[in-house]
């Protein structure tokens, strides 16, 4: 679908009206589906997703203001545009107060149906630019520059800008913390989908039930909780990007429906057998190891092929030392910004730290640990004594009985297991813990 193309369900028991609606509309460049009865626009609002929806308020025996809140249920983004013959402030005023976003009264000229068309185009432009204002609202990324000395990162980035144009499936595979939701938000952004919007899905973060609901939606009632329909992040990208991170953790039961809407771009929602299509590119991430999961049965090796077409390995922070202290200074300057602050950068010691420390965390770690220096430094330059204690005393030197708090220890310990670890659980397993107390110990250190 192209950035200024709709798709547009028609209205009208008129044949005449609905071949002039269409007509007008499919040379404007959008996709149209016309049809003559209240039955019938139901049945295409459950199968496909739409954007606007031209509906006459008679429609043989039905009344079309019945039609828009059955319509909403289905679509809740969908504007509708009232058209009819028999004009009136109150079926106007009715109409807006049943969810309609515009009146058009007949007989109308292909101009006004141009300009109606026009202004639901601009507002969705307005709230798909609101939407994603507010998801970064406070949290601009200095990361999201993905200017790097690495031969590495630079290969990644390559590859990501080549592959981004098209509709490929990129699986990105990365430790914790290097960037790969930064970097799918980079994909969409330079592909052709960048007017669309994005949904990012942490698949560890639901349960089973929950995460299929959260991705292909439900109806009302389909199960206990459920007292709305919710269309799905699937059904609200439309024409975008969905991005799935920690694909390894997608429960099994799921992972023959993620394969067949990859396949088929089809799917259903939870508690409803009606199919439904939707223009989604994939993006997926991970930092387990995806094959080993094949070997022993926790992932299907048909999906594991289907989502790795490309892929994209973004390279631990220890194996690219050389922009350290590139990334250090571009967060302090951003820091610093934010702080009204001047800093004119870190001390040699401060530096030597950086660049002797492993960041079992990532750019990630490196993120939090300047944000906390910017903060305490009440100096030009940020020394050493601003940095964690388990940067300022070399991880060599650190011994059983040092001068330093058992926190320190500790975070220190926690980060050298997990940069030796292949996964959480492996880590959590080493470290005699289970997956949720190491979550929460990685919260307390920025890991």
């Amino acid at each position: 679908m192209a950035d200024n193309s709709l798709n547009i369900l028609v209205v009208d028991d008129e044949i005449n009206i609905r071949r002039t609606l269409t007509m007008c509309l499919e040379t404007g460049g959008h996709s149209v589906v016309a049809v003559s009865n209240f039955e019938d626009a139901v049945t295409e609002a459950s199968r496909k997703s739409f954007q606007l929806a031209f509906v006459d308020l008679r429609l043989g025996t039905a009344d079309g203001l019945d039609l828009i809140p059955a319509l909403l249920a289905t679509t809740p983004w969908l504007k509708v545009v009232v058209i009819t013959a028999y004009a009136s402030i109150q079926s106007a005023v009715e109409a807006m107060r049943r969810g309609a976003t515009d009146y058009l009264p007949k007989p109308f000229t292909p101009a006004q149906v141009e300009l109606a068309t026009r202004k639901v185009m601009e507002v969705r432009t307005l709230e798909q630019r609101v939407a994603a204002l507010q998801e970064d609202m406070g949290r601009f990324h200095p990361e999201a520059d993905f200017s790097s000395t690495s031969h590495a990162m630079q290969r990644a980035v390559t590859l990501a800008r080549q592959v981004a144009p098209t509709n490929a499936t990129i699986l990105l595979r990365g430790e914790s913390g290097t960037g790969k939701t930064l970097f799918a938000r980079a994909i969409h952004s330079w592909s052709g989908r960048t007017k669309r919007p994005i949904a990012i899905v942490s698949c560890p973060s639901l349960s089973a039930e929950l995460l299929e609901s959260e991705l292909f939606g439900h109806v009302k009632g389909a199960f206990t909780g459920a007292v709305r329909d919710n269309p799905g992040r699937i059904a609200a990208c439309e024409g975008g990007t969905l991005f799935l991170d920690e694909i390894g953790d997608l429960p099994l039961s799921l992972q023959p429906k993620l394969l067949r809407f990859l396949q088929d771009k089809e799917y259903e929602r939870i508690g409803d057998q009606t199919t439904r299509r939707a223009d989604v590119r994939v993006i997926t991430a991970t930092n387990s190891d995806l094959e080993k999961a094949v070997k022993e049965g926790r992932f299907r090796e048909d999906l594991f092929y289907r989502l790795n077409v490309f892929q994209v390995v973004l390279p631990p922070l220890r194996e690219r030392i050389e922009d350290v202290v590139l990334l250090a200074e571009r967060f302090l300057a951003f820091f610093g910004r934010q702080r009204h602050r001047a800093f004119l950068g870190f001390t040699e010691d401060a530096l030597e730290a950086l660049n002797r420390y492993t960041w079992p965390g990532n750019v990630r770690e490196l993120h939090n640990v300047v944000e906390r220096a910017a903060i305490l430094c009440n100096s030009e330059r940020v020394g050493i004594e601003y940095l964690p204690e388990n940067l300022s005393i070399p991880a060599a030197e650190l011994n059983i009985g040092d001068p330093v708090s058992l926190e320190a220890v500790e975070e220190l310990h926690i980060r050298r297991v997990l940069a030796l670890s292949k996964s959480l659980q492996e880590a959590a397993d080493t470290l005699g813990i289970d997956q949720a107390t190491l979550w929460r110990r990685r919260k307390k250190y920025g890991i």
